[in-house]
């Protein structure tokens, strides 16, 4: 039983890619999260706005109180696992989620460009200093394959992720291509039926990292 909280306030896109519209109603003071297809539930600005492409032009503050409400405001149910999706950076949002919610694990993404590795580097720091456990790194669109030849191309330079986990001594999750399957699945909203067998290893890495992080807090 999976929930996801769109935590990017002024850049949400889980409705898109669930393929989930509509406005989000509340029993009292209670928001009742949308759900997918496949069941998963969502909570996003998105289904608090008249219409889907109307900007959200608010300060830090604002946007953190808003995250902090879809986490205690929101009736969850009983949930495995509650997946909050990050704004890139180390700005208002990810602050309150490091103070604010109960964080099991934190997942960092990165693409090979030496920019983005700076960066990422920056939120590594930051989850370090707030002690939650990281249970890995992730590089996406590592590369693309040649649809008429196989070969893989690196088109934004050479993967540095297993480097870049090894020298922020956390584990390294895996790669994960530039698919265009991927983009069209998003667009239609069906990314719960996408199936790759890189993202099939990515999640099993993840999966052998959380329950390592249980047994050692157990």
């Amino acid at each position: 039983k999976v929930g996801v909280l769109d935590a990017d306030i002024t850049g949400p896109s889980i409705p898109k890619l669930f393929g989930v519209k509509g406005r989000a109603e509340a029993i009292g003071n209670i928001i009742q999260p949308k759900v997918s297809v496949k069941g998963t539930k969502l909570m996003s600005i998105n289904f608090l706005l008249e219409q889907e492409d109307a900007p959200v032009i608010w300060r830090g503050p604002l946007l953190a109180g808003v995250v902090k409400q879809f986490f205690e405001e929101v009736d969850w149910g009983e949930l495995d696992f509650l997946v909050v999706d990050l704004p890139p950076g180390t700005g208002d949002v990810p602050i309150t989620v490091m103070q604010s919610l109960p964080v099991s694990g934190i997942v960092i993404v990165t693409s090979p460009q030496q920019l983005a590795g700076m960066i990422v580097r920056k939120a590594i720091n930051m989850v370090k200093k707030y002690g939650a456990p990281i249970y890995g790194l992730v590089e996406n669109m590592a590369y693309v394959t040649c649809s008429h030849c196989e070969e893989r191309l690196e088109i934004f330079g050479k993967p540095r992720g297993e480097e870049e986990a090894n020298k922020n001594e956390i584990p390294y999750l895996g790669q994960l291509p530039i698919d265009p399957v991927l983009a069209t699945m998003a667009d239609l909203g069906k990314v719960e039926d996408y199936v790759s067998e890189s993202f099939d290893r990515v999640a099993q890495r993840l999966a052998e990292e959380i329950e390592g992080a249980k047994s050692n807090q157990g």
